[in-house]
């Protein structure tokens, strides 16, 4: 039997940055562990995962909670050096993504207005169980407004995960105000196999803008209808796919050289509308038997 070989610092930080930055949604802290055991070096486990760990929040929209209430880690928010700002409690904060803790609360100057507040509101009843966050952000001499939304739904027992998360950028300019943005769905599967699905969609109008109470009304009505276009063409794309991808009963993996029976994942799987309140029909097209 040959020796094993040890890894370079240069290959474990290859090959820990490869693992952590494909960590799921809410499965980061799982992977870490098992990449700590693998790579055997925590000194550069921990300093690789603060950097990945800061990514990886920010890009999935990661919520915490600030005195009881949720917010989000993003981009839009992020004020450098690992501390973020709360819109809606107007005071920034340091968060640990290695410990995942928040310290050194300060005030600070962010300031929502009760138009903003509302449209936050009516946001948040349209994701029942997800989260959304509303952040101003100057762009020149223009003020723009970012709407961010997550729906996550990990259950390991179920051996499901299941992230929905998008944003919206505009800006209050008489009379009309370009409405941009991208919804991403990501998908984790790991009862059989380890089955990773993402799908994404850019999106772009143009809404009128009288007042903030009309533009709030009509941006929700946007964002629902757009939503639903999103939902629907994700059932009718997965129930398209052809027989030679889905449809094999069973398939080897060219890894662990096991079988695969896909019948048996497809059909113990369902891909989970439920994270607006929007209507979609239930989702039966798993059932390929």
């Amino acid at each position: 039997m040959c020796a094993r070989k040890e890894l370079c610092e240069t290959e474990k930080v290859s090959l820990t940055c490869g693992l952590l930055c494909q960590s799921p949604p809410g499965e980061f802290g799982q992977v870490v562990r098992h990449v700590s055991a693998l790579v055997q070096d925590d000194k550069l486990v921990r300093k690789e995962t603060a950097h990945v760990g800061a990514c990886h929040n920010k890009n999935n929209l990661t919520p915490i909670q600030i005195n009881g209430c949720p917010v989000l880690l993003t981009h839009y928010n992020d004020l450098r050096g690992n501390r973020f700002f709360d819109p809606r409690d107007k005071l920034s904060f340091v968060f640990n993504h290695l410990c995942g803790v928040t310290s050194k609360p300060h005030q600070h100057g962010v300031v929502l207005d009760e138009g903003e507040l509302w449209q936050e509101a009516l946001l948040s009843r349209h994701f029942p169980l997800g989260n959304c966050c509303v952040f101003k952000k100057s762009l020149g001499k223009r003020q723009m407004f970012v709407a961010c939304t997550e729906a996550q739904q990990y259950q390991p027992s179920n051996h499901w995960n299941s992230l929905w998360e998008s944003d919206r950028t505009f800006a209050l300019t008489p009379f009309t105000t370009q409405v941009t943005g991208i919804f991403l769905l990501q998908i984790h599967s790991f009862s059989d196999t380890n089955l990773h699905v993402t799908a994404s969609k850019s999106v772009s109008d143009t809404l009128n803008v009288v007042d903030q109470s009309q533009f709030a009304t009509d941006f929700v009505k946007f964002v629902k209808a757009e939503d639903t276009k999103f939902h629907v063409a994700i059932l009718e794309n997965i129930q398209s796919l052809s027989e030679d991808i889905w449809g094999k009963r069973s398939v080897e993996d060219p890894v662990t050289h096991t079988f695969v029976n896909w019948n048996k994942l497809l059909n113990n799987q369902h891909l989970n509308t439920n994270v607006s309140n929007i209507k979609v029909p239930p989702c039966t097209l798993f059932d390929m038997a």
